[in-house]
């Protein structure tokens, strides 16, 4: 039984950086807030942990971008000093060093996109081959990220995409689809044309400065996350681990309850918080979601294995650039090595190097053991750099993510919830919900957590909204070219019927 209570209570599933955000945002305005975590610690794919030898490890290395701008906000509150200074990074392929990229924002800024087109250091692809990317600025310009762009261009493959536009066949292998390994975690075919051009945009071309890069000077888990919960907590909002949500108590439109197994938690509001992989599952077992069709439409929807090996080595190694991405190593997979002895407190003095070396949509080695995991990571480190080849490995951790990221494929577009669900109190956040924000990754978690609490707000008629920073406005000449196009573009839907297929 669910007992009477006057208090409005919200409950939040998921402690991942969406539900940490909405939990605290809701626990300020003085909601009484029950975060649900499945796991044994909040933080999702992004928390970090110790071994039993009382080694930091963590689900992947996770960089934080210039444009984030709300998380450095969170950042400035909690008043800690977690991360590295902007650091510089490197790309490798299977022939060696390929390009470096400089710390943008130190040079003289230059309209976009020509600074992030100059100033980075490519090292054999030829000038007339980036050339070839010209042409594909129309279509940075025609995404502007509305509802409408999304549908238009969600349906085309990235890889489809840059062919359509003349990029040239070795600037699409050498450049672009290793963006999307890393960035999309897939390669261009599997890519929807959508995703591609919003991550790009946001990350890269929208301003010089936006792939500037910190990373936390240890575990997210250690460094933002323990002292983000314990703020937390003390404006007193209970977070429980190891509560794996099974079911909603439902009446008519109303969410009244969270079921956890055999235990109930009363709601007069609701906050998922999960990823792709996390409301499949929910969804699998409840049968009041079951019963709309927004919910059974997730199973449309996919996610990316990961896998995440942590190397200690038994000597120093020069590594030139503390952060590190490779390409043409395996066709399908994308893959970045990173030097912790530079980027983590904990080991500036370790006497040997270590590495952390992170696969994205690695499927083909998940099934692998430990051994033979570690022995093609040491392979593929000293191709890059050949010192690593006679490194003796004297520790190591592996840890299999399987499903763990979002797979923004084409056509899935339609399938995605926005931040608000056919029940009237029951609402969404996470790097898989449609938002307008144009944020991505950590930060666009951040900002859905924060946007669902600000629907709580305004449904329960509590508090006040919480301040979400925009992302910065296009130049302008960015704006002038996309105002050109939505005039021509409308001028022409007038005239020509809406009869060919989007």
């Amino acid at each position: 039984m669910i007992q009477a209570d006057t208090n409005k209570k919200v409950v939040v599933i998921g402690a991942g950086w969406a539900g940490l955000s909405a939990t605290h945002h809701l626990a300020k305005q003085g909601y009484d807030v029950t975060l649900l975590e499945a796991g044994s610690y909040p933080g999702g794919l992004v928390a970090g942990w110790k071994t039993g030898g009382g080694k930091s490890v963590e689900a992947g290395i996770h960089g934080f971008w210039y444009p984030y701008k709300n998380i450095f906000a969170l950042i400035n509150e909690l008043n800690i000093n977690p991360f590295t200074t902007w650091t510089r990074s490197s790309q490798y392929s299977p022939a060696g060093l390929e390009v470096e990229s400089p710390i943008f924002q130190d040079l003289p800024r230059l309209p976009t996109p020509i600074g992030t087109f100059i100033y980075t250091q490519f090292k054999r692809l030829p000038l007339i081959d980036r050339i070839s990317a010209l042409p594909l600025l129309y279509a940075l310009i025609d995404f502007d990220n509305s509802d409408a762009a999304w549908r238009r261009y969600d349906y085309v493959t990235a890889r489809e995409l840059f062919k359509q536009f003349g990029v040239c066949a070795r600037l699409y292998h050498e450049s672009f689809e290793p963006m999307l390994l890393v960035g999309l975690f897939a390669p261009g075919e599997q890519c929807s044309a959508a995703a591609t051009l919003g991550m790009l945009y946001y990350f890269i071309l929208a301003h010089q400065p936006d792939f500037d890069v910190v990373w936390c000077r240890g575990t997210v888990g250690e460094k933002i996350f323990r002292p983000w919960v314990e703020k937390i907590e003390a404006t007193g909002a209970k977070i429980l681990a190891n509560k794996r949500v099974t079911d909603l108590i439902t009446d008519g439109n109303q969410v009244k309850g969270v079921v956890c197994n055999y235990e109930t938690f009363a709601a007069d509001a609701v906050v998922f918080s999960v990823g792709i992989s996390g409301i499949k599952k929910i969804v699998s077992h409840s049968a009041s979601l079951q019963s709309r069709e927004e919910f059974r439409n997730l199973s449309n929807l996919g996610a990316i294995d990961v896998l995440a090996t942590r190397l200690w080595f038994d000597r120093k190694i020069n590594i030139p650039r503390a952060s590190n991405a490779c390409f043409g190593f395996d066709k399908t997979t994308g893959w970045t090595f990173f030097d912790l002895n530079a980027l983590h407190d904990e080991y500036k003095n370790e006497p040997g190097t270590v590495v952390e070396v992170d696969f994205y949509h690695g499927n083909q080695f998940i099934s692998l053991s430990d051994e033979q995991i570690i022995s093609i990571v040491q392979k593929y480190l000293a191709t890059c750099i050949p010192e690593f080849a006679i490194a003796k490995v004297i520790d190591s951790s592996v840890i299999r993510l399987p499903q763990a990221v979002t797979h923004f494929s084409p056509g899935s577009y339609r399938y995605m919830l926005p931040a608000k669900t056919s029940f009237n109190n029951v609402f969404m956040s996470g790097d898989w919900i449609t938002s307008r924000h144009g944020s991505w990754s950590q930060e666009k978690a951040y900002v859905t957590g924060l946007e669902a609490a600000n629907l709580v707000v305004s449904y329960l008629g509590q508090g006040v909204n919480a301040n979400i920073l925009p992302v910065e406005t296009d130049e302008p000449h960015i704006q002038t070219a996309r105002n050109i196009n939505n005039t021509i573009r409308d001028i022409s839907q007038s005239i020509i019927p809406n009869f060919w297929l989007p």
